[in-house]
């Protein structure tokens, strides 16, 4: 069976930054238990952060916090660890929170605080990629369900 990345927060994981999940459904968390491997990751975690913690979004190549405070190094740390935990487990694939300033992909909040999107990916989405893993938000689960 494939062993897939996948989002902590949406297996019901309380490390949002809020403190906070963003759990998918019961029925699609059975169906991808069915198909892969999952390999839960939260790269903002795994860098250091606190849960809870101050809202933050990607401004350029650096990831700020609402407060103002840096955060890039430690978004960078996780994203290290999530690019190691998949070549740990072989992953090809991940699946990851859509709009985050870690793990969004194509489209993340644009570093104004205002819920406003920008293109981009975040830290862990982009390293993942530029590693040759194929890079899913959550709304692509039903694709990858449907895949064989």
């Amino acid at each position: 069976m494939e062993s897939v990345l996948i989002s902590a927060c949406l297996l019901g994981v309380n490390c949002k930054y809020n403190g906070g999940a963003n759990p998918v459904s019961e029925a699609r968390l059975a169906a991808l238990k069915e198909k892969y491997t999952l390999v839960p990751v939260c790269p903002e975690s795994y860098g250091g952060l606190t849960t809870p913690r101050p809202p933050s979004e990607r401004v350029g190549e650096r990831v700020l916090a609402r407060d103002g405070t840096d955060v890039t190094a430690q978004y960078e740390k996780g994203a290290q660890a999530a690019l190691r935990l998949a070549e740990l487990f072989g992953c090809k694939t991940a699946i990851l929170k859509e709009r985050s300033p870690s793990c969004g992909h194509g489209m993340i909040y644009d570093g104004t605080f205002s819920g406003a999107l920008t293109p981009g990916d975040g830290v862990t989405a982009a390293l993942l990629a530029a590693h040759g893993v194929a890079v899913y938000g959550e709304g692509d689960i039903p694709r990858l369900l449907e895949e064989e």
